[in-house]
């Protein structure tokens, strides 16, 4: 396998603007000036097409190997397909469809010439910096190195003198350094590293990683988030956390706050990734070799190429400072302070549940599990306790791209810190978030209010349904869910208690075909289940009241994750209708892509037109967020008597967090995924019910799946459910129950859900039902 060594070596190409201009028109069809940019060993042009845009050319050292050069192609076209939205470079083929091609210089040397699209941005120093910068930072390695988890090529195993996993290879380098004293230096820092760090280093997670994610190799945009991502010429299969002590070399320098920078870089990366103990333990040790390496290797360098000396050495001294704070600090510890940046004091969980009870109250919901989660951070589709286990998420809908996604984060934060106000003033970002949710809605859906959350959208949606129709009334089914107002919790069965029935509601029974009062074996069941709303109607009438409104979740998640048939839906809405009420579709669980395909609403699924659509905190991946969809006039009609107005309803950043899901949804293809892991999860439940009598049916949609759970006959089980719900937790996966019994568990994941998923909720829930 090749090493670094020839390349730090060899001398750089020298080719002129002129040969790069005719280069990048002759292999690429670029034409336009070129502008030559630093390079530490290749030669790289900015070239401005007029019409195409902006381009990079790459011209490789002579001693660069083909099998290098194409480590590094196959590495961007990896990240681009696993992590779109990283700003990195992107390869472009050349005219006969290859990413690279030699050409020969004017010393006879045959180089390597690559083109890559340009990114813009600005290079800074690390003082100017502040923490949340940082943090971001922090995300976006850790996003590049899950990016490349995946990838590996034989070019990252070469032997790199910048790969701490070699560190003893510097020992080489020291005569090059004349200073005795800081000769010593290194010296001592390398044997810090052959003590504390060499015999663990192969037990550390090991795989691709940049290896250089330094300020040099980074732009930023005007905010102080990255923009751009360039030089992979460093590529390592190596300790996934050298990222992170390469990074720290190169933020550290010039600052007079190491441990803030460092608790800063290492919370952002950890919310994406979280660390194990022994990474951060070695985190002194891999930051002294990477200094060392900075230093030692410009050293050597300088005596190579005295002409390029300000170029090589530019960052020395401030690496040099940074040595001498890490050997008078002490490796030992700064090893402690560190692990208290990366892991700041929890509350033990015995006494924060003892501190809520105390302050929050005994009406709030009790914790879920018989031994209740203290969660500390969240990605993609897992939770992390105070111990550091991760646990499944097979729960929650709310982060439906998945928890703490770094493009909602980022969006989140970005707009905090430039406006967030209200409606009572321009901005764009909700007049976008407003024409987008419109524009994915049937024709006639062409407003949009903005409001908070669930609740507020389905309280929102009560008063235009009741203002429009002169009605009073709602019918809902047996056991649904629609919020917590006043009004919305008239609406919502599932939390009346002590035989509360409100005056002016009435309940149908859910369509379920398994267990309910007709059975899918009846060829009119749809029609059937659809004629109780007639009888509802009557007896609101009966009372004098009349009927104002229909809400129904299309996934009747509350019910206990029913599928009836699509005529269910069809003839409900036409007897709604024509009793002279809207037909609200709540969206809040059912919303979103979960029940997979090419469409975002659950109603779309099931070929039905609603007056109204809600929509809650999912549409913000979690931040308060919500919308109610109708037409004009309906609103109209609502404008005569009063005007709507919601102080943080449409706010700059929850409508920059919508925006950013919307974006996700369709970048990462999320509904998609979902109709083929939810397909996959199907199957693998059904399979494990052949093996399990207690799973009575397996039913749901996309990523809304009901596990029903039965004693004798098709008798719900909910005192099983409630221990599957437990067991599965001790496994490590978190579901919920559901349905008039709670006898339904209760699948309804992030969307950020794959086949590998799936094995473990399934594994789990054998598992729990072989232990019950």
């Amino acid at each position: 396998m090749t090493n670094d060594r020839d390349v730090l070596v060899a001398a750089p190409p020298r080719f002129t603007s002129a040969e790069a201009e005719e280069l990048a028109g002759q292999i690429f069809g670029i034409t336009g000036p070129a502008t030559r940019l630093g390079s530490e060993r290749d030669q790289n042009y900015r070239i401005d097409d007029e019409h195409l845009g902006s381009f990079l050319l790459k011209l490789s050292n002579a001693a660069e190997t083909e099998v290098v050069v194409e480590c590094e192609t196959q590495a961007l076209l990896h990240i681009e397909a696993t992590d779109p939205a990283l700003p990195i470079a992107r390869p472009c083929p050349a005219d006969d469809g290859r990413y690279w091609t030699t050409v020969e210089g004017g010393d006879g040397a045959s180089h390597f010439v690559r083109l890559f699209t340009f990114l813009e941005g600005r290079h800074v120093e690390a003082p100017v910096l502040d923490t949340r910068a940082i943090h971001v930072f922090g995300v976006t390695l850790a996003r590049l190195g899950r990016a490349l988890r995946g990838f590996f090529h034989p070019g990252v195993g070469r032997r790199l003198l910048w790969d701490e996993k070699h560190a003893a290879d510097l020992r080489r380098l020291l005569p090059h350094i004349a200073d005795a004293r800081r000769r010593d230096l290194v010296s001592r820092t390398l044997d810090n590293f052959d003590a504390g760090v060499a015999p663990g280093f192969a037990a550390l997670r090991a795989q691709s990683i940049h290896n250089d994610l330094s300020l040099d190799n980074v732009l930023l945009d005007d905010d102080g988030r990255v923009s751009g991502i360039v030089d992979f010429g460093d590529l390592a299969h190596t300790a996934l956390v050298c990222d992170l002590s390469t990074t720290l070399a190169s933020l550290l320098g010039g600052r007079s706050d190491p441990l803030e920078v460092t608790a800063a870089l290492l919370a952002g990366y950890d919310s994406v990734t979280p660390l194990e103990e022994d990474e951060v333990a070695v985190l002194p040790g891999l930051l002294g070799a990477r200094l060392s390496a900075l230093v030692a290797i410009a050293a050597w360098r300088v005596a190579a190429f005295p002409e390029n000396e300000a170029y090589i050495t530019g960052n020395v001294d401030k690496a040099w400072d940074l040595l001498a704070w890490l050997d008078s600090t002490g490796h030992q510890s700064l090893r402690r302070r560190l692990g208290v940046a990366a892991r700041p004091p929890i509350p033990d969980t015995e006494e924060l549940m003892a501190r809520r009870l105390g302050v929050l109250g005994s009406a709030l919901a009790p914790l879920s599990y018989e031994r209740p989660l203290h969660l500390v951070r969240g990605g993609g589709p897992w939770l992390f306790d105070i111990h550091g286990r991760a646990y499944l998420d097979a729960y929650n809908n709310v982060p439906v791209v998945g928890h703490n996604h770094p493009r909602v984060t980022g969006a989140i934060a970005k707009q905090a810190r430039a406006l967030n106000t209200n409606l009572r003033y321009l901005h764009g970002n909700a007049v976008e978030l407003a024409e987008r949710l419109c524009a994915s809605m049937p024709d006639g859906l062409d407003v949009c209010m903005f409001v908070n959350s669930g609740s507020e959208a389905n309280d929102l949606a009560w008063r235009l349904a009741t203002t429009f129709t002169g009605g009073s009334g709602g019918i809902i089914t047996d056991y649904a869910y629609h919020g917590v107002t006043m009004a919305t919790a008239d609406l919502s069965p599932e939390q009346w208690t002590g035989g509360r029935r409100p005056h002016h509601v009435e309940t149908i029974p859910a369509p379920d075909g398994y267990a309910g009062i007709h059975r899918r074996e009846d060829s009119r069941v749809a029609e059937l289940y659809a004629a109780h709303f007639d009888d509802a109607v009557d007896a609101l009438e009966k009372r004098d009241v009349r009927v104002a409104a229909v809400y129904l979740d299309a996934g009747f998640t509350s019910d206990g994750i029913l599928v009836p048939p699509k005529e269910y839906y069809g003839d409900l809405v036409r007897r709604t209708r024509a009793a002279g009420a809207l037909f609200v579709a709540d969206e809040v669980q059912a919303g979103l892509g979960r029940f997979g395909g090419n469409q975002l609403w659950g109603f779309q699924a099931v070929d039905v037109a609603p007056d109204i659509v809600t929509l809650g905190k999912p549409l913000g991946n979690g931040h308060p967020v919500a919308a109610v969809v109708t037409r004009h006039d309906v609103v109209d009609n609502f404008a005569r008597t009063t005007e709507f107005f919601s102080t943080f309803g449409g706010n700059p950043v929850a409508c920059a967090a919508g925006l950013a899901v919307l974006d996700v949804l369709e970048d990462e293809g999320l509904p998609g995924r979902a109709a083929r892991t939810g397909a996959r999860l199907l199957e693998a439940l059904r399979l494990l019910k052949a093996k399990h009598p207690s799973i009575g049916e397996v039913r749901g949609r996309g990523l809304l799946v009901g596990v029903a759970l039965v004693g004798d006959g098709r008798e719900p089980n909910p005192a099983l459910a409630e221990k599957i719900s437990n067991g599965m937790r001790e496994c490590g996966v978190l579901v919920g129950t559901t349905g008039p019994h709670g006898s339904v568990l209760k699948v309804r994941p992030p969307l950020a859900f794959d086949a590998e998923h799936v094995d473990l909720v399934t594994s789990a829930l054998d598992e729990a039902l072989q232990d019950r």
